[in-house]
């Protein structure tokens, strides 16, 4: 398996920078006007913040191509975005934005598709590092296979999700595209999940300097070499409850 290699002589600064971007999202009054929280939830379960609300209240704060909220308990220092699509190219945009509004730490909550036999419906897995079979990392770092989470903020991560299993992911742009023999060959390395934003967000965290890790709810299953459907939906969307508890925790904590 091959990866792309982006030209170092393109490696220089770039034209379009997220700082004149969100100045322009407020001269148009479409950026939240509140102070930056320190972390942030990237959260690819729509809506959650609002389903949970009454349990988790959030107060709701603008929007950035998705919806904005502040967990309440956490004073502010937590925040959560959701309903802002699905992909590493989206995914990384809109960290861009959220890291020059202030943002230091990023957890992002997903679900993808399990490799591993071992796994059922809802198991979670905190990613320690993920495959870069996508495009956006390669235009940030020069091209390896993995790219791993911020150790410190991951270890944290895990010891708030001690039912977690911990473990390696494959992120990829093209869903329609996992072939059999992509899917054999991750399943012998150990590679638990498939997604589609993680190796994204953490060569961009490392770029600039943030934390991030984030993690995985086994959803469908690949491990048979077909396409398996979930099944129960009430386990994923509890474990998904476990995660964004278990991340407003990890962000609220002193560091």
């Amino acid at each position: 398996m091959s990866f792309p290699n982006f030209p170092e002589k393109y490696r220089g600064e770039a034209v379009m920078r997220p700082q004149d971007t969100i100045a322009m999202r407020k001269k148009f009054g479409r950026f939240p006007n509140v102070s930056a929280p320190e972390g942030m939830i990237l959260c690819l379960k729509n809506d959650l913040p609002r389903q949970l609300r009454w349990r988790i209240p959030v107060r709701k704060v603008g929007n950035i191509f998705g919806e904005v909220h502040l967990i309440r308990a956490s004073g502010r220092r937590v925040g959560v975005l959701s309903n802002f699509g699905i992909g590493a190219p989206v995914t990384a945009s809109l960290a861009e934005e959220l890291i020059a509004w202030g943002v230091k730490r990023f957890v992002l909550l997903s679900w993808g598709g399990a490799l591993q036999t071992s796994l059922n419906v809802g198991d979670i897995v905190v990613a320690e590092r993920a495959v870069r079979d996508e495009g956006v990392s390669h235009h940030y770092m020069p091209s390896e296979k993995f790219i791993g989470a911020d150790e410190s903020l991951t270890a944290r991560l895990k010891k708030n999700l001690p039912s977690a299993v911990t473990g390696s992911t494959w992120t990829t742009d093209a869903p329609y595209r996992e072939t059999r023999e992509e899917i054999a060959q991750y399943q012998a390395e150990g590679i638990h999940v498939v997604e589609m934003e993680i190796a994204a967000l953490y060569a961009l965290a490392k770029v600039r300097g943030v934390q991030a890790s984030a993690v995985v709810a086994a959803a469908d299953k690949l491990a048979n070499l077909t396409w398996e459907m979930p099944g129960d939906m009430k386990r994923i969307n509890r474990s998904i409850e476990l995660m964004y508890r278990a991340a407003i925790q990890t962000l609220s904590e002193d560091v």
